[in-house]
């Protein structure tokens, strides 16, 4: 198939994706309390338990999906995925109890893996020239789903009731898995029967190839940027509230302000990919790390609303560079035989991400104040980003060994 045609097609399958999860995890609690009947006192634990249900499962069955795409085939476990979360999403629409909801997580806990598969499929048909851009493309499609969704998923919301938000993202991930049925072809798979070795002579597996500093690192990098993205979110919203006052429909205007961070990374991911195409995906990797980091900085210091905003809008443009050259340099240095897997791994290590975030950052809240929260979080992005310069300035990594 022609990479332009596959690109494409991805495209619409992320959108679809994106779209349907964001238009409706925000909304949760309300449909708890709206159509579930759950009392005010308990909605909070009820979320928790919504909410950490699917990362849980998903943590544990991401690398069992990943090492099956790379035995069984990509495009079968990408089918996989859209159907699976679109029968749960389905379910997710008729559920009557709190826990109905719950096992509903659950199930789509081991319906995931669809993002991985489209990293995996797209680096194996991608030209080695055109890594960055397709990878930015998608980084950057992902991020714009993200934005419009919880817009059209509250709209829907007001008129129709949650019910059918649900339905509507069944539809679309249905819609996802008949266009990898009838439109994508298995990607050619060249290392397909080989057996790698790591550089110490050991057989390349799951467990091994922890081993290898590269891809450890990159794990390690992974899993502290999207614990990074999760320790803003618990008091993100509140922030923005504290600056703006009385200001009136201040609903729309925190939601408004925080999706600049979205709009600004939807235009600026392709960029970031060029550059990491001509500049070395870890240089780019590095000099994004810096930039957000110390941006995040300045978005922790005194100001006004209006000037958060800016800010705001600031680091999406800065942080849109840091996944695309991540998933370039586990592209770049493994082989085409596992990419299932190490996408399985980096999932796994970002949902470990997910799952320590919003504690640390509600207990850093709770002893320093929130505007402590931008400082910690810069740290940790810093702080990557001075392992990375220590461990391969002036030093390409070697690829994984064949």
């Amino acid at each position: 198939m022609n990479w332009k045609l596959v690109l494409g097609i991805l495209v619409c399958n992320i959108v679809f994706m994106s779209f349907s999860y964001t238009m409706l995890i925000p909304f949760l609690p309300l449909y708890l309390t709206d159509e579930l009947g759950v009392s005010a006192a308990d909605v909070h634990v009820w979320s928790g338990l919504v909410f950490s249900a699917t990362f849980v499962v998903s943590t544990i069955m991401a690398p069992v999906w990943g090492k099956l795409a790379d035995s069984r085939g990509k495009r079968p476990m990408a089918i996989r995925s859209c159907l699976f979360l679109s029968l749960s999403y389905f379910c997710g629409g008729l559920v009557t109890s709190p826990e109905q909801l719950v096992l509903m997580r659950l199930l789509q806990g081991f319906a995931y893996g669809l993002w991985p598969m489209d990293l995996a499929i797209m680096t194996l048909y991608a030209p080695k020239e055109k890594l960055g851009f397709c990878l930015g493309t998608m980084q950057g499609v992902m991020t714009a789903g993200s934005v419009v969704g919880p817009l059209i998923g509250g709209t829907l919301a007001e008129l129709f009731g949650m019910r059918y938000s649900f339905f509507i993202a069944a539809g679309l991930l249905f819609l996802n898995g008949l266009m990898f049925i009838f439109f994508i072809k298995e990607p050619p798979d060249p290392d397909r029967g080989t057996v790698h070795q790591t550089d110490s002579g050991g057989i390349l597996s799951q467990f091994t190839v922890l081993r290898v500093p590269l891809i450890r690192n990159m794990l390690l990098c992974g899993a502290l940027i999207q614990m990074v993205i999760f320790i803003l979110q618990p008091i993100l919203s509140t922030y923005i509230t504290s600056l703006a006052g009385d200001l009136p429909n201040l609903t729309f205007v925190t939601g408004l302000i925080f999706s600049l961070a979205g709009i600004s990374g939807a235009f600026a991911a392709p960029v970031w990919g060029r550059i990491g195409q001509r500049r070395g995906f870890i240089r780019t990797l590095m000099w994004s790390l810096v930039l957000t980091g110390c941006w995040m900085m300045v978005q922790g210091l005194p100001c006004t609303l209006t000037l958060f905003a800016a800010t705001q809008f600031i680091s999406g443009l800065f942080f849109s560079g840091i996944n695309p050259s991540l998933n370039a340099i586990m592209a770049q240095h493994t082989p085409s035989n596992f990419k299932g897997r190490i996408y399985g791994l980096l999932f796994t290590a970002q949902q470990l991400g997910s799952i320590a975030g919003p504690l640390l950052g509600g207990i850093v809240a709770t002893w320093w104040g929130m505007r402590s929260v931008f400082f910690v979080a810069a740290a940790f992005l810093l702080s990557a980003s001075v392992m990375l310069y220590r461990t391969y300035h002036n030093r390409e990594p070697k690829p994984v060994s064949f």
